[in-house]
């Protein structure tokens, strides 16, 4: 299924070279998509508790970020009696207009009559396993819903403040001190993760 008023060419889907510039371009855009937080009117829950998303939540962020994309069935087909299977592509646009291509596998399982070996609508669970390989694609490929199927990473990286405000802080201890909180930094062993707790050690320190 390709988004809205679009035409998707692909030129090459291999050996494609991308500047240092368009790789950063294109972390950034995943990394964006990825911190969206899903509207929970679109996120619902299976008879498990498991939480999963709409397929028209994440087919309209595509749309609005990768446009355009494109699905295609690769291969179909029943395994055994119990499950069907889908081999999706997607083909969607990167950052810097990059066409880049993703396949995803899934399965849905077959319902069956209670006691019997009839099914009970086949129609649905294809169509249901065409659903959840999209979905999986959208979110291995796109980060779309993130936040959902846990697949967030949180940012570790200190702000430029933040590395100013311990570096000056600990200055104000000893020089050893500075030397030692500045190696610290520039090896992340102090983070976004622990600035808190880092500051604040180093602040009673200072006051001591």
């Amino acid at each position: 299924m390709a988004s809205k008023n679009s035409k998707l060419v692909v030129h090459s889907d291999k050996h494609l070279v991308v500047s240092e510039e368009g790789r950063k371009e294109i972390a950034d855009k995943h990394k964006k998509v990825s911190q969206v937080i899903t509207p929970k009117p679109y996120v619902k829950k299976k008879y498990d508790g498991m939480e999963y998303v709409e397929i028209s939540y994440m087919k309209s962020v595509a749309d609005d970020e990768y446009t355009p994309w494109n699905w295609e069935i690769i291969s179909e087909g029943e395994l055994g009696t119990e499950a069907y299977k889908v081999h999706g592509r997607l083909t969607y646009t990167d950052a810097n207009g990059v066409i880049r291509i993703g396949d995803m596998v899934a399965a849905h399982r077959i319902q069956k009559k209670r006691g019997t070996n009839e099914f009970v609508d086949i129609g649905n669970d294809i169509k249901a396993a065409n659903t959840d390989c999209m979905k999986k694609a959208f979110n291995m490929y796109l980060n779309i819903a993130d936040d959902v199927y846990r697949n967030q990473v949180e940012d570790m990286e200190l702000s430029n403040k933040e590395k100013n405000d311990i570096i000056e802080l600990s200055a104000k201890i000893s020089k050893g001190r500075l030397e030692e909180i500045t190696k610290l930094v520039d090896n992340q062993v102090i983070h976004g993760g622990n600035f808190k707790v880092s500051y604040a050690k180093l602040k009673r320190e200072s006051e001591s």
